[in-house]
């Protein structure tokens, strides 16, 4: 009377992989599109060398003081046309604030490397399905900011000629822009346009609010992007039209990211395989692998009347793998078999 159905390893397997994959092996390009587990050594290295490649492009860019320095004015009539060339009055009401600048200078100089580094190890260690994709946005909005150097060299506010704007790292001679003091030296002082200081908080922000699970972490992802704006115009190192250019930087990694993987770098699954093949760790566990075991389950039949019988129905779970007593033999195996043999319903 009843029909036993027996879901084999290899079809749990696939069936589990299949959502996660999306079809890989059909070709070097869908594998690429396919979400992965990240690897550690890997993901150091490719940090490492593309920030190494960005400080090196961004301070290759020849600085164009004079062009810079004209694009500025433009920058600053336009705010002033607009009624919203405020820089100035909050670069002068934070200064009179010693422990408020200095406070500030450090924030600029040191926040957007310790956050952004932060961020990335939290998304490798709790969302490494969503790791590469996320880490695309940040790198393509990178990438595309070193255009924006070359296109239109940009003074920031404290270098502007009779603008009238504190350079507060020189006045209260604290470390906290490399384009100021005696680190000037070391990088491009005349690349203002985009911020990356807003681009990479805003990154911060809204992956730390999209996938945070407690509210106050959600509160702080918000507000990390709006102190960061505070700081880069309280220290006369951005316009807030530089904050704009970052903002549209960052629209355009999340555009590329959601175009390579077909969704939003949030929305794919947390945890997917370690590698190609399936066999890895899979959404809803990660840290464990499949154990590849074997469910029959029983049906066991109808009544007269078309319901289910009561207490005919039986599921039996099996490794595939027979484990042995300490004797050498496959026991547990055969003891799975008996109560499968036990349980199933009898004709």
């Amino acid at each position: 009377m009843g029909e036993a159905t027996a879901t084999t390893p290899e079809g749990r397997h696939q069936a589990a992989a299949h959502p996660v994959e999306g079809g890989t092996g059909r070709g070097l390009l869908r594998r690429l599109r396919t979400p992965r587990r990240p690897r550690l050594w890997f993901e150091i290295l490719l940090v490492a060398v593309s920030y190494w490649t960005y400080s090196l492009v961004r301070n290759a860019v020849p600085e164009q003081k004079s062009e810079a320095l004209r694009n500025a004015d433009r920058l600053w009539d336009l705010e002033r046309q607009l009624n919203l060339a405020f820089e100035e009055s909050v670069n002068h009401a934070v200064n009179s604030v010693t422990w408020l600048v200095v406070g500030m200078n450090y924030y600029y100089a040191t926040l957007h490397f310790v956050v952004t580094l932060g961020v990335l190890v939290w998304l490798y260690r709790s969302h490494p399905g969503r790791y590469a994709a996320t880490r695309l946005v940040l790198f393509s909005t990178t990438a595309v900011a070193l255009a924006g150097y070359y296109l239109f060299p940009l003074a920031p506010p404290r270098l502007m000629n009779g603008g009238g704007f504190i350079d507060t790292v020189v006045v209260h001679e604290t470390w906290g822009s490399m384009a100021s003091g005696d680190l000037k030296n070391m990088s491009n002082q005349y690349a203002a346009m985009p911020s990356m200081h807003i681009g990479w908080s805003m990154w911060c922000g809204l992956t730390v609010f999209a996938l945070a699970t407690v509210p106050w972490a959600k509160v702080l992802g918000l507000l990390y992007p709006a102190g960061t704006l505070v700081v880069i115009v309280a220290t006369a190192n951005h316009f807030w039209l530089d904050a704009v250019g970052g903002l549209l930087c960052l629209a355009f990694g999340y555009a590329l990211a959601t175009l390579w993987y077909g969704s939003r770098p949030y929305a794919l699954p947390r945890a997917v395989p370690d590698d190609g093949d399936g066999a890895g760790r899979f959404r809803g566990s990660p840290g464990r692998r499949g154990t590849g075991a074997a469910v029959v389950e029983a049906d066991g039949g109808k009544d007269a009347d078309g319901s289910r019988g009561t207490g005919g129905g039986s599921t039996v779970v099996v490794s595939p793998r027979t484990p042995k007593d300490p004797g050498g033999s496959p026991a547990a195996g055969a003891s799975a078999r008996t109560r499968a043999e036990e349980t199933a319903p009898r004709p």
